[in-house]
């Protein structure tokens, strides 16, 4: 164990020796926090809608047609109960709920309620607008109720103020456990192998794993501190809240660290030099997390082949998790399946890794 704590302390002399080094793995998070302060609009289809139509008359029921005709949405389900409605947005299955009051057709100053998930704000603004128009050119089309007011009353759940931060927080954490775990385990890595110094660490008495390990162990560290620093700038600065717990919070984020670590050591047993570590890693990493994580894009827009791809994107079900448990305060229970993925990603990534390193040593 002593060996085993003085190569690890080896390496964080490594890391702070080098100033370039230092700054990214520290400043980074900062940066990108601030700089993605506003998130991507884009156009939404497609996306899952439940009815709760408590009236059943002739008018909600082609209110509910001509919503089901819609571009934009696909109904999923009509509940029976706000019960089974906050069930479905609990579960994700839904992203909008549509509720019909009691006798809606011959109560004149009864309206429409849009129940919106707000944890993307960008995307609860575009369903609650089509939603809103769909419903008041519906009613501008029925003689016989003039009368009645074309604007729905809508509900923002999870994040009232509609606020950006929301979002891209999540995301953000993604992609700076990626950046610092993957890429910099990697490129360390692969440099210690590029210089012949590696070799060298292989004779020592303690055993190759162990070493790759406390190679490993100080970006784990350093990845918590990033993490913290996120969360108290997403908390302080920008007003997200954390309202699950902040233990089930970190948790998973160390799980999804490990992840990115296997992907980093996975990366360094296949490149030579650093530039081709770097290069791997912008390529098999950067880019699927921006473009199939969800963080800046809706899942559902793409086309099947993609959404199949993004289930074996580790970010997809982190950013899942983490507005699960920081914005919307749900429990463990709720991220079973997120948890279970992550950890049996880091199970495959661990001994392909540990197979392939063996083997080219």
């Amino acid at each position: 164990m002593k060996q085993f704590i003085s190569f690890v302390r080896k390496e964080f002399y490594h890391i702070f020796r080098d100033a370039r080094t230092t700054m990214i793995l520290l400043l980074m998070p900062v940066i990108l926090i601030i700089l993605f302060g506003y998130a991507i609009t884009t156009e939404i289809k497609r996306v899952p809608i439940a009815i709760f139509d408590q009236s059943r008359d002739e008018l909600t029921l082609k209110m509910t047609d001509r919503l089901k005709a819609s571009e934009y949405f696909e109904l999923y389900t009509i509940v029976d109960s706000y019960k089974d409605a906050q069930a479905l947005f609990r579960q994700g299955k839904v992203h909008v709920i549509v509720v019909f009051p009691p006798q809606y057709a011959s109560t004149p100053d009864a309206q429409v309620q849009v129940l919106a998930d707000a944890t993307d704000p960008n995307e609860a603004t575009q369903l609650i607008a089509y939603c809103s128009a769909i419903i008041a050119e519906q009613l501008r089309g029925e003689l016989a109720v003039e009368s009645k007011a074309v604007t729905p009353v809508t509900t923002l759940l999870y994040n009232p103020q509609m606020k950006g931060a929301y979002n891209f927080v999540p995301g953000v954490m993604g992609l700076i456990l990626i950046l610092i775990c993957a890429m910099m385990t990697s490129i360390g890595i692969v440099k210690e192998k590029e210089m012949g110094t590696m070799e060298v660490l292989l004779v020592s008495p303690l055993k190759p794993i162990y070493i790759i390990l406390a190679k490993a162990i100080p970006y784990l560290l350093l990845s918590m501190v990033n993490i913290a620093t996120i969360l108290l700038l997403s908390y302080f600065l920008l007003d997200v809240p954390i309202k699950g717990s902040l233990l089930l919070l970190v948790s998973v984020s160390v799980l999804y660290a490990i992840v990115s670590l296997c992907l980093g050591l996975l990366i360094s047993t296949v490149a030579d030099t650093q530039q081709a570590a770097m290069l791997i890693s912008g390529i098999a990493l950067m880019l699927p997390i921006m473009l199939l994580s969800g963080m800046m894009f809706p899942i559902e827009n793409m086309p099947d082949i993609l959404q199949w791809f993004s289930h074996i994107v580790p970010a997809k079900w982190y950013i899942i998790a983490v507005k699960d448990v920081m914005i919307k305060g749900l429990p463990a229970v709720s991220i079973l399946k997120e948890v279970g993925i992550l950890s049996l990603m880091a199970v495959v990534l661990v001994f392909l890794s540990v197979k392939r390193f063996k083997i080219r040593l």
